[in-house]
């Protein structure tokens, strides 16, 4: 019985292994041996002291290039865990800062010690709750701004920027012109 081999069957590109280029790799992967048998392989040279002294510098170079990547390495692993280290404790202060923050300001509640409402006598009152001094004359003022006060809900918004103070019958027109409008006269002009 004869088997038939082709050419094409032995150098084939296929799934399947290619048995001349797996060979080729295991000589040359054969000629550059490495551990110990790689090291007697190499140590041969040609006896004399100029090769010792080549191949010990050799050596000598590739152990400070060991040396030398294993404390930048651990440089950069410490300095690692080092920032980590501090970002951990920053954390920690920040918090424990926050719940000291918080805990003193729900010991503390403001307090107004204040009665109500302070009759003075000259007829004038002040209500501490709101703020708002109100003189003999009726007119209020607010107690923190020092400026007149004027109730939010008595006063009407127009269209054209003018507003009408309903507890007062006072309409100020968007150039400061103020009218009374219970008997149409000019109160004051400002502009």
């Amino acid at each position: 019985m004869t088997l038939a081999v082709s050419g094409a069957s032995l150098f084939a590109s296929s799934s399947t292994s290619n048995w001349i280029a797996d060979t080729m790799t295991a000589i040359q992967n054969e000629q550059n041996q490495g551990g110990l048998l790689g090291m007697l392989q190499n140590a041969g040279g040609d006896g004399s002291i100029g090769s010792f002294l080549n191949s010990s510098s050799l050596i000598a170079n590739n152990l400070a290039t060991i040396s030398q990547s294993s404390v930048s390495n651990s440089g950069s692993l410490f300095a690692q865990i080092a920032a980590s280290n501090l970002k951990q404790a920053n954390a920690k202060k920040l918090q424990d800062s926050l719940d000291q923050l918080s805990a003193q300001q729900q010991m503390v509640q403001a307090k107004n010690v204040l009665d109500p409402v302070i009759y003075f006598p000259n007829g004038s009152t002040l209500d501490t709750n709101n703020n708002i001094l109100t003189m003999p004359n009726g007119m209020q003022y607010d107690t923190t701004t020092g400026a007149k006060y004027v109730d939010p809900a008595s006063i009407i918004q127009m269209a054209n920027g003018a507003y009408l103070n309903t507890s007062t019958n006072i309409l100020t027109l968007p150039d400061g012109t103020q009218i009374d409008t219970v008997t149409g006269l000019t109160i004051s002009v400002t502009a």
